[in-house]
């Protein structure tokens, strides 16, 4: 049984589709993460589970009950939720304790210090927002949301305020905590690295549609979409040319069998780390960027066909831009292969 369960939602703002067709399912104690660019839908798509927009079309129910549908609309307070917003709304004038009991009813201030206490903010209850770090005020709102025992917990990017560091360990203890507490949760950011690491699945968006639901791994090898491809992680296309022997490239022939005539012009996508670079002045290829990103270099190889393709290489085995180098796949995996924007199942699998 689904704790949030979204059919065929649809919502348009001034006659124009924001959210289309989607549908969603999350199962008890999972994290949904929504991916997108600006303006795909993803908050949209929030906001219609919590309540804040009403649907024009579609279907909402969370823990089995109807919360919405083209008529019918249970209003936010009513709907079991707990949400942490982007500026976490936490009250300035109230102090800690008093923030996080601000859902609840009277007389359950042992809810409070345990939420606090599950938080890491025991015995600072008295504390006033402004005397917190960003990390203690995510934490704050974190508490205040999960105080009344939500069936769902709806988070809009909560760390788009944080520095880089304190982003990434926020994101750590936040699932940490979601975990622990079993909680049913549904996260929205435009990050990718940021999705892949809380989602226990993720549905990435795009112009308000749904284009692909699937675990962080499958939705990046396996990506369905060439939106989903290139929107994930740093990705190109090499132009490839299905034949007998498989999909002829400019690196080479891919033994890949695809369901596609003979002759059919299809895309390869390929990921810096899908490829390997060897100085050779006879090679097919010659460095024109290169970029440090710490543990590696990033270079930007213009291929004799004129495409462009970018490597991960160990940073001792630096290489100069100009270098002419041969390119090879590298990748242990069948590469994903897309014909008209869509991808080619291999039937070789």
């Amino acid at each position: 049984m689904a704790t949030v369960t979204c059919h065929n939602l649809y919502k348009s703002f001034d006659d124009q589709p924001v959210v289309q067709n989607v549908n969603l399912s999350v199962p008890p104690g999972e994290i949904l993460v929504l991916l997108g660019p600006s303006g795909c839908g993803k908050t949209t798509t929030l906001r219609l589970i919590a309540g804040f927009e009403q649907l024009d079309d579609g279907r909402i129910e969370i823990n089995n009950q109807l919360v919405a549908d083209g008529s019918r609309h249970v209003p936010p307070e009513k709907r079991r939720i707990g949400i942490v917003f982007q500026d976490y709304a936490i009250f300035p004038h109230l102090s800690l304790a008093q923030n996080v009991g601000f859902g609840l009813k009277r007389g359950q201030s042992d809810r409070v210090e345990e939420m606090l206490n599950f938080v890491g903010l025991g015995g600072l209850g008295e504390r006033m927002p402004h005397q917190l770090s960003g990390g203690q005020q995510q934490r704050v709102a974190l508490a205040r949301a999960l105080a009344p025992q939500p069936v769902v917990l709806l988070l809009d990017e909560p760390f788009s305020n944080l520095d880089a560091a304190l982003r990434v360990e926020m994101r750590q203890e936040v699932r940490r905590l979601l975990k622990a507490s079993g909680t049913t949760a549904v996260f929205v950011t435009h990050d990718q690295e940021e999705a892949l690491f809380m989602g226990d699945q993720v549905g990435v968006m795009n112009a308000g549609r749904l284009e692909q639901v699937g675990t962080p791994e499958a939705i990046f090898h396996q990506p369905r979409t060439r939106f989903v491809a290139e929107f994930l992680g740093q990705t190109d296309f090499l132009p490839g040319e299905v034949t007998d022997q498989g999909v002829q490239t400019p690196l080479g022939t891919l033994p890949q069998t695809l369901p596609l005539a003979s002759g059919t012009a299809v895309e390869v996508a390929v990921r810096p780390d899908d490829l390997l670079l060897e100085p050779d002045e006879a090679g097919n290829g010659r460095i024109v960027s290169r970029q440090f990103v710490g543990i590696a270099f990033v270079y930007g190889v213009r291929l004799d066909d004129g495409t462009l393709v970018h490597s991960w290489q160990p940073h001792e085995n630096s290489l100069a831009e100009g270098t002419a180098v041969t390119v090879q796949f590298a990748a242990p995996h069948d590469l994903p292969c897309f014909h008209q924007n869509h991808i080619v199942p291999d039937k070789s699998r």
